[in-house]
């Protein structure tokens, strides 16, 4: 870190910031920063991200964004969470219930069209991490309860990258659900990413130096071509540049230089010359060609003998990279098989001198391809009206077309190869941006005509597409893409051609059109395309709604489908429950509330009318809820008809117990309104939690115990002292005993047991339905509690004795007549 600048720490991220402007910072921020002696280290941190606390729900997922500069040296993630998985117990778990965290390079990855080829069992360490450079590529393992990983930029490239924490994966997730009973975890994360202080330096502790290519000595012009069989003439741009001066290493000693390509290239060409051996420290040049210099060459990130893109031997041949990529290249060189001796000379005292030569060919504006012969167009971002943000189509800007659609004809820009007869020369070019924070989104390609269509496409991100280098293609329904994870094709035809590129990474795309067609023959036929960026493919295929989030840093907008109750998938597209099936399942869900009928029948036959009433008003919220949830009808709100259902299931359970009390009547319109206001309470908050039915059982149970006390302590007060100091205390006390004895009995009297041991029975199949609910059994173990719950309430409702003709009517002694006196006066006989 360099000695004039400090470590200036605002919103929980770190900036280096020069200690000029450090007395400015604490004027216009009112705050106050100490400058420390500063190490002398080669990294300083750049940013920091502390993610709190977060409750991961079943089928739910978090996005977390890392941003790494260019000159980065590493980034350390620090996961904890509550998950207690060991590697037996990972084996057994289904993939729709089994927490993952995946990591991806560019754009979010998506969980649903994961297969288990890309789920590694083991842990999520340094170890384990492998190369995952490139858009299509992501690894996920199981969530641990501690991770700790430091990614170096020797492993992965600069850019943004995405962290993804699921609950559970597959069709299922985005599929409606009223209860979910798969348990939640949460997490806590910590992020941080050092950068070096120099752009010269790389590696995890910014000690390996870099050499960068820059050029000395320029010799740009421009390079006419001719084809043979045609007048057409292809110019070419060639930069070439120099190093100066000469690097000179031993065996065993490599050397990394580092390369900027900036724009679209044709090749890009690094060669070695005026290759020597010298001995060392004389410097004396000595004949012999004997050395290799090996090259390791990477894009992003430096190379290794484990890690590259291309190698070979600079010394027989130059690298060639047809189509480079655009960004930074880093080459390393490494000397080997140097003689042992030469002229007297051991071989550990040799080095090889060389210097780097390095060419640049670019083609033409408009102009790509093979000898430039191509024709390049770049589309124009159109918004949309009335869409969510960054929904866009593209329309190339070209002087053939008006911009009046979404849809644009090929045949005017394609190119115009009728002299040559390779087909692989027949090519069109189309270069689109996706910009930053649009990562979650999806590009919509089609191509529509009246005839066979005769194109294919190729597209590749930050470099021209080819037959050799491409992330996704489509040439017809056989050979496409269809096998990576983020390339769908839907319902293409020989006629049609309906493909996605699914959460895209942000940056230059480009798509190649690949004409089957040498010749160009006057025809009527027409090929229409149209480029677009959507947020849910196929809209969510019209069986659910498209829902957009930001990720944890909130610079990322992405989208996701809400499916309905019979369908899933990240599209909406796979049909989870039958129409038969969806049937059966309406008829059980709904129709077994009918079971409210029978306690309200019986609230009702005893006179009990504010029982009938929840009775009555749960059985009907629970089926218009139940039928609004399978999608029938709604006659309110999902939210109105949720809440409602609970509540009233709330009041009914505890309703039951308060009936079992014979507590007044002023007693129990006093239990009922503290027991409405807080099952209020759970309903509106957090209504589908399992641990709501324990909560309600605690507060039924609590207000019989109540109406219990309340009872018992009615029948106390003719023990209650005199106002007067008696000395008579232990007879009094003595009559106590009796007197329990006596309540214990009349508790005893006042149940019928055999219908409380029923109702018992049925409460407790209606806890095992509802331990047994899946998402797949929910609609069968969820009609069994309905009609369980509901019974069990009728059994405890019809086990109460009627006190009053049993208890409070006492039987009078003896004979007894009862006399009738008439006020009206008798007439004398």
């Amino acid at each position: 870190m360099a000695k004039n600048s400090i470590l200036f720490c605002f919103s929980s991220c770190y900036y280096r910031i020069p200690t000029s402007v450090f007395v400015l910072f604490s004027f216009l921020f009112g705050c106050s920063l100490s400058v420390n002696q500063l190490a002398p280290y080669n990294t300083f941190t750049v940013s920091s991200f502390s993610y709190p606390t977060t409750n991961v729900k079943p089928f739910d997922l978090r996005y977390i964004r890392v941003d790494l500069p260019e000159w980065f040296s590493s980034v350390s993630v620090t996961v904890k969470s509550d998950v207690d998985l060991d590697v037996k117990s990972i084996s057994k778990v289904p993939k729709s219930a089994l927490p993952l965290i995946c990591i991806r390079d560019g754009s979010p990855p998506l969980p649903d069209v994961l297969n288990s080829s890309f789920i590694e069992l083991g842990s999520f360490s340094n170890g384990s991490f492998q190369k995952i450079l490139g858009p299509q590529n992501v690894l996920c393992y199981p969530m641990q309860r501690n991770i700790t990983v430091t990614l170096t930029n020797e492993q992965i490239s600069p850019g943004a990258w995405y962290l993804g924490l699921f609950n559970g994966i597959g069709p299922t997730r985005t599929q409606s659900k009223m209860i979910i009973r798969s348990p939640a975890y949460s997490f806590s994360a910590n992020i941080s990413v050092e950068e070096c202080a120099t752009s010269t330096m790389w590696g995890q502790y910014c000690n390996q130096t870099i050499d960068p290519l820059s050029c000395y000595q320029a010799d740009s012009y421009n390079q006419t071509e001719i084809i043979s069989g045609s007048n057409l003439q292809t110019i070419q741009n060639v930069i070439s540049c120099k190093n100066l001066e000469s690097s000179c290493h031993g065996e065993g000693e490599p050397k990394v230089y580092a390369l900027e390509v900036l724009g679209m290239a044709e090749q890009l060409t690094i060669m070695a010359t005026n290759v020597s051996l010298t001995a060392a420290p004389s410097n004396s040049i000595v004949n012999a060609d004997v050395a290799n210099l090996m090259y390791f060459a990477r894009h992003g990130a430096m190379p290794s003998m484990a890690l590259y893109d291309y190698s070979g031997d600079m010394s027989k041949a130059p690298l060639i990279i047809r189509l480079p990529k655009v960004g930074r290249w880093f080459v390393t060189i490494l000397p080997t098989n140097l003689s042992k001796e030469v002229g007297g000379i051991q071989g550990n005292n040799l080095q090889v001198c060389y210097s780097i030569t390095w060419q640049v060919l670019k083609c033409p504006v408009g102009k790509a391809g093979l000898n430039c012969s191509s024709d390049k167009y770049m589309l124009q971002t159109v918004l949309r009206r009335d869409s969510t943000p960054f929904e866009s189509y593209y329309l190339p800007l070209s002087g053939k077309l008006s911009p009046d659609s979404a849809n644009f004809p090929l045949e005017p820009l394609s190119s115009n190869l009728s002299y040559s007869a390779e087909i692989d020369n027949s090519w069109t070019y189309f270069v689109l941006n996706i910009p930053p924070g649009a990562a979650g989104g999806n590009i919509h390609i089609q191509l529509t005509s009246d005839v066979k269509i005769n194109y294919e496409i190729y597209a590749r991100y930050g470099g021209l597409p080819s037959l050799d280098s491409w992330d996704y293609y489509y040439a017809n329904r056989t050979r496409s893409s269809n096998g990576s994870m983020f390339f769908m094709s839907y319902n293409s035809t020989e006629e049609k051609v309906d493909v996605y590129i699914l959460y895209v990474k942000e940056g230059t795309w480009t798509f190649g059109l690949r004409s089957l067609i040498t010749t160009i023959s006057p025809s009527n036929d027409q090929t229409v395309m149209s480029v677009s960026v959507e947020r849910c493919p196929k809209r969510c295929s019209s069986h659910g709604a498209c829902k957009v989030a930001l990720d944890a840093s909130g610079l990322t907008s992405y989208s996701f489908c809400s499916c309905d109750r019979t369908h899933g998938g990240f599209d909406c597209s796979i049909e989870i429950v039958s129409h038969q099936g969806h049937i059966w399942q309406s008829i059980a869900l709904i129709g077994s509330n009918a079971a409210a009928i029978l306690p309200a029948y019986w609230a009702l036959r005893q006179k009990a009318f504010a029982e009938w009433v929840l009775f009555t008003s749960s059985g009907i919220s629970s089926g218009l809820y139940h039928a609004c949830d399978v999608g029938t009808w709604c006659a309110l709100s999902f939210n109105v008809l949720q809440f409602m259902d609970f509540w009233l299931s709330f009041m009914a359970v505890v309703s039951t117990f308060v009936y079992l009390t014979t507590i007044d009547e002023v007693s129990k319109r006093a239990i009922h309104t503290a027991v409405a206001i807080l099952t209020a309470l759970m309903a509106i908050t957090k209504a589908t939690r399992s641990s709501n039915i324990i909560l309600v059982m605690a507060i039924g149970a609590l207000g019989l115990l109540i109406g219990w006390l309340v009872e018992f302590s009615t029948n106390l007060r003719s023990f209650s002292f005199s106002r007067g100091f008696c000395l008579n205390v232990p007879p009094r006390w003595e009559a106590i005993g009796p007197r329990l004895n006596d309540l214990v009995k009349t508790l005893l009297r006042r149940f019928q047991w055999g219908f409380v041991l029923a109702g018992f029975t049925a409460l407790a199949m209606a806890a095992i339905s509802w331990k047994l609910e899946s998402s797949e059994s929910y609609w069968i173990w969820h009609s069994l509690w309905h009609v369980t719950i509901y019974t069990s309430s009728f059994l405890f409702l019809c086990s109460k004795v009627d006190i009053i003709n049993s208890e409070n009517q006492t039987t009078p002694e003896g004979n007894y007549g009862l006399t009738r006196q008439d006020s009206f006066p008798r007439a004398e006989p």
